[in-house]
């Protein structure tokens, strides 16, 4: 925003616009996220190294600063006040930190902080699950169904994409709820899904794929990344990455994989789990989102590390050797991002690569 400000400010005193008409192009501009991307040097040997994934958290350490207050203090109400008392003081900051200021991390933060006191309110009325239960019954559906609204309403007003992508992401968990009681319904079995765990595996997938499909909508919207569409479609592909490997992991493992940090079964997943963070991988390198790398990297541990485990070594050296490996495979694909990009982006037809982010 400051360099936009100075932009509007250059052309002012350059009479290319009145004074007037440069503090309502301020917020008029700000307000549907559009931003000064710096243009990037270019060589004899072609344009420089550049990185389209980029999404605006911090401006200065003063965003750094004033997180750390909203946060210590919150903590704070949240420990001596009622749990009604702790809204008002999320709208009150809210006004001030990203209405008026527009800051990027505390609006990040805040919107957290909403998501987790809607989550807590909501489990207050409608306990999602019971030690006891086998079934999706209609407080799952209940608990979910307030997340859309009331950070829809957020979005709204404060324009946060954090805050659209957890709408999105919890409106296709409503969707999913209401998709499982039905087929729950239909079956007649309230134990339906524990006796069919592909089955709930498949409609997970369906979901994660849904969620996919919209991120690529808003990333496929900006290309070249210069406006919020960008930010929403990271949130949603970093929700959209786990949500795939987790459904698809399940679904590939015949149901066994539904509890998909069970390390003493995982070695008989491990292929499935290999060969699918792989594939996100790929997918991440096309469309230039690293969140698919690192969505997988806390599965893939597990399974590298019970394939360790299977062997006659201590504790510690299949822990460390676990840690090497996946340190190794992150360092790889990290410093060899662009150049990879760029062979996949040559494999690709034309026709698609120029949909996608440059390379």
């Amino acid at each position: 925003m400051t360099e936009l400000r100075s932009i509007l400010d250059e052309a002012v005193r350059q009479d290319l616009i009145s004074p007037e008409a440069g503090g309502r192009l301020l917020p008029f501009l700000s307000e549907r996220g559009v931003a000064v991307v710096e243009e990037r040097a270019t060589s004899a040997e072609g344009p420089a190294w550049s990185d389209t994934e980029t999404p605006r958290f911090v401006r200065g350490f003063h965003d750094v600063l004033i997180t750390i207050g909203v946060i210590v203090a919150l903590c704070g109400l949240w420990g001596l006040a009622a749990l009604y008392a702790v809204l008002p003081a999320i709208i009150v900051l809210s006004e001030i930190l990203v209405h008026r200021q527009r800051l990027a991390l505390p609006a990040v933060s805040l919107t957290i902080a909403l998501f987790c006191w809607t989550g807590l309110l909501m489990s207050h009325f409608f306990p999602p699950w019971t030690p006891t239960s086998q079934s999706f019954g209609a407080e799952a559906t209940q608990f979910v169904a307030g997340f859309p609204i009331l950070l829809g309403a957020y979005y709204a007003r404060y324009r946060v994409p954090l805050s659209l992508a957890l709408s999105i992401m919890s409106a296709l968990a409503f969707v999913l709820t209401l998709l499982l009681r039905l087929v729950q319904w239909a079956s007649g079995n309230p134990a339906f899904f524990l006796d069919h765990p592909v089955v709930l595996a498949l409609v997970a997938l369906m979901c994660a794929l849904g969620l996919f499909a919209l991120a690529l909508f808003f990333d496929l919207g900006d290309r070249l990344r210069r406006t919020t569409r960008s930010d929403i479609a990271f949130w949603l592909h970093l929700g959209a990455a786990p949500a795939l490997l987790y459904s698809t992991v399940s679904l590939l493992s015949f149901g066994a994989g539904v509890r998909i940090f069970d390390v003493g079964n995982m070695s008989a997943r491990t292929p499935v789990v290999v060969t699918t963070v792989a594939a996100l991988m790929l997918i991440g390198l096309v469309i230039d989102r690293r969140a698919f790398v690192t969505s997988g990297l806390l599965s893939l541990g597990v399974a590298i590390f019970s394939v360790f485990r299977q062997g006659s070594a201590t504790a510690d050296t299949y822990i460390f050797t676990t840690l090497i490996v996946v340190g190794a495979i992150v360092l790889i694909i990290g410093t060899g991002w662009m150049a990879l990009r760029r062979l996949v982006l040559r494999a690709l037809p034309q026709a698609i690569a120029n949909r996608l982010p440059p390379g």
